[in-house]
């Protein structure tokens, strides 16, 4: 008699699928899959589904917040661990270009660094991607962290780590928790402080993007630069 769980024989079947066809798995048997490569004796099916009932999508899922996921029931510190790998992957990928000193394509560069790295965070962070005078992209860095609603930067620090790269330019970047990506009065105030500080040391300022999950707002695009 066969003493192996039923949902073993489930597993295998879909890793088989995998292996056949990948683009026939539905979107709940791929996350069924991620969930046992950590849930090794467990049916993750109904946890799959509850996730994608909970979050809707894969992006979702992928993208919740964790006390998000730590309020689905079975969703314990093993899969929290293993969804912070996750994201880190994904953060990475997105920032090659900063591993491989490549020249930026464009804006939508370091917009999707950016919302991969800050998208879902709980509290504001400001960084900064710093480019030589090829748009090369030199460093790509955390400059400072804030709460959930504000953080300060400071152009003196800012300039410090542009001089230390030798960049030529810089972008900076920063995070709005709440979903709203249009700037505040403050956003705008230290926007042209950069700016002027930039120009006494000879670093252009090329834009402030500020990021949410879903979104992006340009200062540069909007005229504030």
């Amino acid at each position: 008699m066969d003493s192996k769980p039923h949902y073993h024989g489930h597993r295998d079947r879909l890793r088989e699928k995998l292996r056949k066809d990948a683009t026939q798995l539905a979107d709940y048997e791929v996350l069924e899959l991620v969930l046992g490569t950590v849930l090794l004796r467990r049916d993750t099916k109904p946890l799959a589904k509850e996730l994608l009932f909970r979050f809707r999508t894969l992006h979702g899922v992928l993208n919740a917040r964790p006390s998000e996921l730590r309020a689905v029931p079975g969703f314990g510190p093993s899969l929290q661990a293993h969804w912070m790998l996750l994201r880190e992957l994904m953060a990475r990928c997105h920032e090659s270009p900063a591993r491989e000193r490549a020249v930026l394509s464009g804006p939508s560069d370091i917009v999707n660094m950016a919302r991969a790295r800050l998208g879902n965070l709980a509290h504001e962070e400001f960084w900064a991607a710093f480019l030589d005078n090829q748009n090369r992209l030199l460093a790509w860095e955390r400059v400072t962290t804030g709460t959930v609603n504000t953080t300060m930067i400071y152009p003196r620090d800012l300039m410090e780590k542009a001089l230390g790269h030798k960049a030529s330019s810089l972008v900076v970047v920063h995070n709005h928790p709440g979903g709203n990506p249009f700037p505040s009065t403050p956003d705008i105030e230290i926007t042209r402080q950069l700016v002027q500080s930039g120009k006494t040391l000879g670093i252009r300022v090329l834009d402030h993007i500020i990021v949410t999950e879903d979104t992006h707002y340009s200062l540069r695009d909007e005229g504030h630069l």
